[in-house]
């Protein structure tokens, strides 16, 4: 089946190239024409002033035919004739080609005027062309005599045709051969289309892996290779999202084991106290919340990816926002005799969203907490460098391994699973994901500045907005 858009460009390049050829045709056979006239108006041109030259010095009229038989201007006609058109001399007398005049009365003028007659439908004229011009006076005999030079203009007429015709047959063949080159053309420089096509249908969200053929360094082959990038950005998308679900199904099966046991375990029997009925529903409610923090969590991750999180932009400081999460974080933190210290440059006025700036600041500080050692240390530091706000959390914990810093900002991703404690109490791998969003949404970053056994440093940047 042929291609709609080869066809279309086939019919685009012949028309277009009909076009340029039919207008350099016509160009080419009006300058023939103009050529081949004006050639034989030179030549008319030369025998008038020949033949006036002649019988200027001829003026008896006597001797007027006998002047007309000396030069020789072979298929031209020359005639002496008075304004009504009567022909007083002529040469030669006798001749195959038609001697014929223009309209009557002969126009008096000192100045040749040339005139050309078209051939005659009633007569067996040929098509001529002449020239005449009014002798000087008393020449010929009198004032009104006219010298007429005529010939036939049926060789320009045949060249013309004969210039015509291989015109013509010279665009139909021109037409032909471009059209097919044409359509081969196109055909080839298509197929690379063609092929991305066969490769596309093939490919779907199980195959993502497979690419279309790149093939020379054309407007082509950047396409091909610009969709191949595109779908390694979906097989990347496809990948996450297919490890986000595994990774929120496994988060969400543990808390709802825990539930569905201590269920089981209260409704084992059939009299239990009231002490071990409320142990199973502390147990119960407890992995509730935790299931809910997970889902509100991965909500707003969703969110964050669509650009579609709520961000209520209010005038604020930071320095405040840093200290309240710093006294929030230390009541955590004296659990495991953990020393919370905060600097500050002084006021840090800002504009974003209070709660979210927050959360951010928090889930770094939970995260500190937890992997810091007994009676560590955790400093919280905020500046002003130029037009950046930068806020570092520094701990002392027992740091990440280079092999797995990379992943630290992955959903669901834990350095040490055993935090998760034995009832899946630890965190969900979803806080620092959701700082770096946080820090994102408001024009900033979030990186991991250096992590070591001496511990890990989080960096903060963001802009300064007025």
């Amino acid at each position: 089946m042929s291609s709609p858009l080869r066809l279309r460009l086939t019919l685009w390049y012949v028309g277009a190239f009909s076009v340029v050829l039919i207008l350099f045709s016509t160009g080419v056979y009006f300058f023939v024409a103009r050529i081949l006239v004006g050639r034989m108006n030179a030549n008319l041109r030369v025998t008038l002033h020949t033949t006036r030259s002649v019988l200027a010095r001829n003026a008896n009229q006597s001797m007027v035919a006998e002047a007309l038989e000396d030069p020789r201007f072979p298929g031209q006609i020359v005639a002496l004739v008075n304004a009504d058109g009567q022909v007083l001399a002529r040469k030669p007398i006798r001749s195959a080609v038609a001697f014929r005049l223009p309209a009557l009365p002969l126009r008096a003028s000192p100045s040749p005027q040339f005139y050309e007659l078209q051939e005659s439908n009633s007569e067996a004229d040929d098509s001529c062309r002449g020239v005449y011009q009014q002798l000087t006076p008393g020449a010929g005999g009198g004032s009104s005599t006219f010298v007429v030079v005529s010939a036939s203009a049926e060789t320009i007429g045949d060249q013309m045709d004969a210039l015509e015709t291989g015109l013509e047959a010279a665009i139909v063949l021109a037409l032909l051969v471009s059209g097919s080159g044409g359509w081969l053309l196109a055909r080839r420089s298509l197929s690379p289309l063609a092929d991305m096509a066969a490769a596309t249908e093939r490919i779907t969200a199980n195959n993502l892996g497979e690419r279309l053929p790149v093939g020379a360094s054309d407007e082509l082959g950047r396409l091909a290779s610009k969709f191949n990038e595109l779908l390694s950005r979906l097989s990347a998308s496809f990948s996450q999202q297919r490890q986000f679900m595994a990774d929120a199904s496994h988060e969400l099966r543990t808390p709802l084991s825990v539930v569905r046991t201590a269920a089981q375990v209260a409704l084992h029997k059939p009299q239990r106290s009231d002490s071990e009925y409320r142990e199973a529903l502390a147990v119960i409610e407890q992995q509730a919340g935790r299931l809910s923090r997970i889902v509100e969590d991965m909500f707003a991750l969703t969110r964050a990816d669509m650009n579609q999180l709520p961000l209520n932009m209010g005038d604020l400081y930071l320095d405040e926002i840093v200290a309240d999460t710093t006294r929030a974080a230390g009541i955590l933190a004296q659990r495991k005799s953990i020393r919370i210290r905060s600097q500050s440059t002084g006021e840090a006025p800002y504009r974003g969203d209070d709660r979210l700036l927050r959360q951010m600041i928090s889930n770094l500080l939970d995260n500190a907490v937890k992997f810091t050692r007994e009676a560590g240390t955790i400093d919280v530091r905020l500046r002003q460098t130029g037009v950046i706000y930068e806020i570092t959390v520094a701990d002392t914990g027992c740091g990440i391994p280079d092999e797995l810093q990379p992943r630290v900002f992955d959903r669901f991703f834990r350095v040490d699973t055993a935090r998760s404690g034995p009832n899946g109490l630890g965190g969900a791998g979803l806080g620092l994901a959701i700082a770096r969003a946080i820090a994102e949404l408001h024009g900033g970053r979030l990186t991991l500045q250096h992590s070591g056994s001496a511990g890990s440093t989080f960096l903060i940047s963001l802009p300064c907005r007025e």
